[in-house]
């Protein structure tokens, strides 16, 4: 399947929910497209093949699981999640940043990554770029090699990839 023909197969899955989670908000909602495992697998292998090698998948939480899960199986590789602070056990890796109204910080086991390690890193939507430029930091802090950014959709109008200048950043579709 081409990059053009993947796009449009994620475009005709995204669906529009008005209002959520709060008033003027247009969520984007991928829950279509999990839903169809023949629509699912055709982006996860089309995510596969637009990378290099890599040794491991980070995703992001929580929806970045969707996709660092099948990524990584399609690939042989594991995968490292990146979650909100508390939620992992034992020595964890912390980076904070900044959200629209207000803060908050992210987290990776301490012996999640080896210094050297190539790293895909993965989310579901790229929005603002926050958390993704938290997880770059956090990664290439403990030394890993981030060898691309992979996303579902971009959401060009928030301003998420001009946040990521300079990572080798890809979007199924961008809207």
């Amino acid at each position: 399947m081409t990059e053009i023909q993947l796009a449009e197969l994620v475009a005709s899955y995204i669906r529009d929910v008005p209002d959520f989670p709060q008033p003027g908000i247009l969520f984007k909602d991928i829950t279509p497209l999990l839903d169809d495992g023949t629509a699912f697998r055709a982006v996860i292998d089309g995510m596969r093949s637009a990378h290099g090698e890599f040794d491991v998948v980070a995703g992001i939480e929580a929806r970045g699981f969707l996709v660092a899960a099948p990524l990584a199986y399609a690939a042989g590789v594991g995968v490292v999640p990146i979650r909100k602070a508390g939620k992992l056990p034992g020595k964890t890796v912390a980076m904070s940043y900044a959200l629209e109204y207000g803060a908050a910080t992210i987290e990776v086991l301490a012996d999640a990554v080896a210094p050297g390690q190539r790293v895909l890193v993965v989310d579901d939507v790229l929005a603002t770029g926050g958390t993704l430029a938290a997880a770059l930091g956090l990664l290439g802090d403990m030394g890993a090699e981030v060898v691309g950014v992979s996303v579902i959709l971009e959401l060009a109008g928030l301003g998420g990839r001009e946040r990521l200048a300079g990572w080798p950043l890809r979007a199924v579709l961008t809207t």
